[in-house]
């Protein structure tokens, strides 16, 4: 019997910035349904690796893939499997919410009906109503990140990749992202939610994988033992230290 492969898959990842190695030898695997800490300090390659797994950026060794099929030779996997908010999340300041919700929707290529559709149960769930007709340039910090939410969400992906998205928020709004991840996990997507906040981590993943400097130091489910998890992260970020999974 064939076991079915992983939604992701990262084999022997690297990738230079600057010169200097920000992702060396990355290995990693996501299954459908999981929620993924991504859990590094600043600087420790957790943008450069979501990007890579977006498509924004392109390793310079070794081998993505997005539900079996290798990134590299069909970059358009991402158009309809995967969403993505980045931790600055572009918008056009003179288009309104309602119309970057437009436009991206016809970009993961909705039409009519089902764009029509994606819009309007996007808007409900993230209660964007009140700022529909508003401009994005004047959009607070905050806002901002809940309509770049919604863009990532409005295509139903498979697999949602999420830099930092609490940015900004205030507590009622983190809330409200916590329960979105856990309804996208419980309908079969895989998340991976980066953050160098160790209690973001805890409060909706359900496993753990930290980096730091580049490399992967730690990769285990989470138990509940956050004091363990926290000495761990801890002795890493200070030692770089691996970690035993």
């Amino acid at each position: 019997m064939t076991l079915p492969h992983p939604l992701l898959k990262l084999d022997q990842v690297r990738r230079h910035r600057a010169g200097r190695p920000a992702v060396e030898r990355l290995s990693l695997t996501l299954d459908r349904g999981q929620i993924l800490g991504l859990l590094g300090v600043n600087g420790a390659g957790k943008s450069t690796t979501l990007a890579m797994i977006a498509g924004a950026l392109k390793p310079d060794e070794g081998r993505i893939e997005l539900d079996g099929q290798d990134f590299a030779t069909h970059p358009a996997l991402a158009r309809g499997l995967l969403g993505w908010l980045p931790e600055r999340a572009p918008h056009w300041p003179e288009l309104t919410v309602l119309e970057h919700l437009q436009a991206h929707a016809r970009l993961r290529g909705l039409r009519a009906g089902g764009l029509k559709q994606a819009c309007e149960s996007t808007i409900e769930r993230l209660e964007l109503a009140p700022l529909l007709r508003r401009l994005a340039g004047v959009l607070s910090q905050g806002q901002r990140q809940r309509l770049g939410l919604a863009c990532a969400l409005l295509h139903k992906p498979r697999l949602l990749v999420l830099d930092e998205p609490a940015n900004a928020l205030d507590p009622v709004q983190v809330a409200a992202l916590r329960k979105v991840i856990r309804e996208e996990a419980a309908a079969g997507a895989a998340v991976i939610l980066s953050t160098h906040l160790l209690a973001e981590t805890t409060a909706v993943c359900d496993r753990v994988a930290i980096l730091h400097e580049g490399r992967l130091r730690h990769d285990a489910a989470l138990d509940g033992d956050h004091a363990a998890l926290e000495h761990t992260f801890f002795e890493i970020a200070m030692n770089g230290k691996d970690q035993a999974a």
